[in-house]
This record gives structure tokens, sequence and C-alpha cells, in this order.
């Protein structure tokens, strides 16, 4: 049962700087028929203590629609999947707390959505470094065209971010969907699974979104190694929820070369993927080599090398 037509959630942690503008956009949108959810996830700074007084100055009004959850710090993935549990939209969005949306972005994706009765409607965002900003367009996808989009998305050739989808919410209720447990290169991981399961999928060709790259606490100024490691480890990991039936799976087109970027990891960066997933060495040497991978060609082939010497 649906109670409300959209639930927009978002995690808070670490974002004293940014919530207030995020909040204002966020809790400001034209669209009324949206259920507010903001997941704290174990956040040591005042990100909450601003937040509560924004709410009780400006947005006492819509408290009945505003869902706050306090949970120990366990990271982005699991912190997005607890709201998504008290989730009660038809539809879904999320957004990071320390970005922005246009006002009226909720508005014009529900208005798509009213027109085209779509699973997934997806958006454009721009990049705010703080000295400049880039705009990122999305190619057209459909719902016959998923699977080049979700390889596309493993070869960073199209957006994985979630802030950009809003998808039905009965795409991630009614089936399993495997949550990442590292806040890596999550975002792509469950798209990958929903949008294997959508029927129809629509583009929204308007900029809605605005994703800041100057936050110096954002994930993606983790160290390399760290990074790596971390999406290498969600990479093995939704690999095995899958790998009895890979050819009817969401990865069944990037499987071979989600191992081999894993492969890859394991030797620049000496963490033991291999001890982890004792399967990987079979799976390294099953793996067709692939020029439209992420990891380059003589990558790949010193990957089989050092699996075949020493796995």
């Amino acid at each position: 049962m649906n109670k409300y037509r959209i639930s927009f959630i978002t995690t808070i942690y670490g974002v004293e700087q940014y919530i207030a503008k995020f909040a204002e956009s966020f809790l400001g949108q034209t669209y009324h028929d949206i259920q507010f959810i903001f997941v704290n996830d174990g956040t040591k700074d005042a990100s909450m203590e601003i937040l509560n007084a924004l709410i009780e100055e400006r947005f006492a009004h819509l408290k009945e629609r505003i869902v706050i959850i306090n949970k120990p710090n366990e990271g982005l993935p699991l912190a997005r999947k607890s709201g998504l549990e008290v989730a009660e939209g038809e539809y879904v969005l999320f957004a990071d707390s320390d970005d922005w949306l246009e006002l009226d972005a909720v508005e014009k994706i529900m208005a798509m959505a009213d027109k085209t009765n779509a699973d997934i409607i997806y958006f454009d965002l721009v990049k705010e470094y703080g000295y400049k900003r880039s705009i990122k367009l999305e190619r057209e996808y459909t719902a016959e065209t998923r699977e080049l989009w979700v390889e596309n998305m493993f070869n960073y050739r199209a957006h994985g971010y979630t802030a950009t989808k809003c998808f039905r919410r009965s795409l991630y209720t009614q089936a399993f969907v495997h949550t990442p447990l590292l806040g890596m290169h999550e975002d792509m991981y469950l798209m990958a699974q929903l949008i294997y399961r959508a029927n129809s999928i629509v583009h929204l060709p308007e900029v809605l979104y605005h994703y800041r790259k100057d936050n110096e606490n954002a994930m993606c100024s983790q160290r390399r190694k760290v990074r790596h490691t971390a999406s290498s480890r969600n990479m093995l990991d939704l690999y095995s929820k899958f790998m009895d039936n890979l050819a009817e799976s969401p990865i069944k087109d990037v499987a071979d070369g989600l191992v081999l970027r894993a492969g890859w990891h394991h030797i620049i960066h000496d963490y033991d993927h291999y001890a982890d997933h004792p399967w990987l060495g079979d799976a390294i040497r099953k793996a067709r080599l692939g020029t439209n991978y992420r990891t380059p060609l003589l990558f790949q082939l010193i990957v089989k090398c050092y699996n075949a010497l020493f796995h």
C-alpha cells in the first residue's frame, strides 16, 4: 500500500557545512505528495542540530510527512536500506545531503511519471566544483536497451548515481535486491539490479540535480587504494550473489569484467581478494578478455598470468 506518491530519502553523516542548503532544496520542493526520510547514520558533528532547527523554523508544517531515523554508523548502503524499509511512496528518490536539487525537481519527475507510468525516470545533473560547473547529460536508454545501460554504468560510460534515478518502489520490494556493504560505487550495484527488473524506463532531459565535488569529506576524496579495495569487495560480493546463475542475472554482461578488475586491484593494492572469495581464481580463469571493460586489455592479461602462476 502506498501512502505517498514518492518517498524522498537522504542519509546524513558529517555534512554540517552543507546540510542547510541541502535541506532547503529537499524540503522546499514544489511537489506536495512527498514523504521525507532523513537517516542519521551516526553523525558526530552538528548536522542533526542544524537540520532540526531548520525544520522547526521553516518547515514545521511538513512534520507529519518527515521521518527521522537515528542509527549507529554503518555506512551509506545500509543507511539507505534503513530509509527504504520505512518508505511508503509509490516511487523512491535518493539524494546526498551535501548536494542540492532544483526546487521543482520532484514536480517535473512526477509529471513524467504521470505521463509515462515508467518504472524508472532518470534525469541529468551538474557537477559543482566550486570554481567551475560541468553539466553531465545522459544518453537515451529504454527497457529494450537496459542491458547496454548496465554495461555502460559498470564501464564508466554512463552515470551510476542513484540520485538521478527515480524508481518504482516495487522494483525493490517484490524481489531479492542485494545491498552492497561498503560505500564505494554502491550506487551502480543497486541500480543495476533495479534497471534489470524495470519494464519501462524514460529519460527526463533536464538538469535537476547539483552534485557537489568540492566536499573533502565525500567518499570520492578517499585515498585511491581505499576506494579501489572497497569497490572490488562490493564487485565480488555482488558477483557471488548471482554466480550460480549469471546468465539470468543483472550482471550477466559485465561479470567477466568485474572479476578481472578485482584481480587487478588485488595485484596493485596488495589486498587478498582470493582469501575472501576462494572461487575467484576459477572465475578469473573462465573470464573472457574484453576491449570494452573498465580495466585495460593489457592489465587483464597481467591478471590472467598472475592468476595462472599463483592461483
